[in-house]
């Protein structure tokens, strides 16, 4: 199988349960919820990405004709050290290729796996952090994984159905368009009266790293 990856590059997990780790980030092209288009953006399952994930022609992009290849681009990209590899698998909608021969090629080379994906594929087995992002009123299947990260408030979604699902944290992030400010209060108070929650901020926006 070839992949199709829109950008490669090594910065801070600035979101979520592992926010300010060094990963390598390797963003797939490709999403089934939003086409990249913004003239569909109003109608489709996902209204809010924020991310650029069509093509290939982002830093480090471009076709990958085996797991192998791939792999050993996301390793030159981390660089010296064998302590510590982290690499997040991310999209777009990442499990649209993420398959097992990838999984297993990152591993034979030490790096840890995470995959951060809209919950709508179930993923091969070896992934070693799922992080799930429900979004609108897409049909999720995978309910199970470390992470849920939800974007906050998205008018189709109550948080609180998610707390039956089988996952170790729950965060609650703002919805980050032109009422960042209102919605970061909202969710700050959602958090404060709903304890299981924990607020995730986008903190790589405020540093200025990708």
């Amino acid at each position: 199988m070839s992949y199709s990856v829109k950008e490669i590059f090594k910065s801070l997990q600035g979101e979520g349960f592992h926010t300010g780790r060094v990963a390598i980030f390797c963003r797939f092209s490709g999403c089934n919820l939003w086409n990249g288009k913004e003239y569909s953006k109003s109608s489709a399952l996902c209204k809010f990405c924020d991310t650029d994930f069509v093509g290939t022609d982002g830093i480090n992009g471009g076709k990958f004709k085996s797991a192998d290849s791939l792999a050993q681009k996301i390793l030159e990209e981390w660089g010296d050290g064998r302590d510590n590899r982290y690499v997040i698998l991310t999209g777009g909608e990442p499990l649209l290729q993420v398959d097992i021969f990838l999984i297993e090629a990152l591993h034979k080379i030490n790096f840890t796996v995470a995959i951060e994906t809209n919950g709508t594929i179930v993923p091969p087995n070896g992934i070693d952090w799922v992080c799930v992002s429900p979004k609108g009123s897409s049909n999720i299947i995978l309910k199970e994984g470390n992470e849920l990260k939800l974007v906050y408030p998205q008018l189709e979604i109550d948080p609180s159905i998610f707390l039956r699902w089988n996952f170790q944290y729950f965060f609650l992030q703002p919805l980050d368009d032109y009422n960042v400010k209102f919605n970061t209060k909202l969710t700050v108070d959602y958090c404060i009266n709903n304890p299981k929650w924990r607020l995730s901020l986008q903190t790589h926006k405020y540093i200025g790293i990708p």
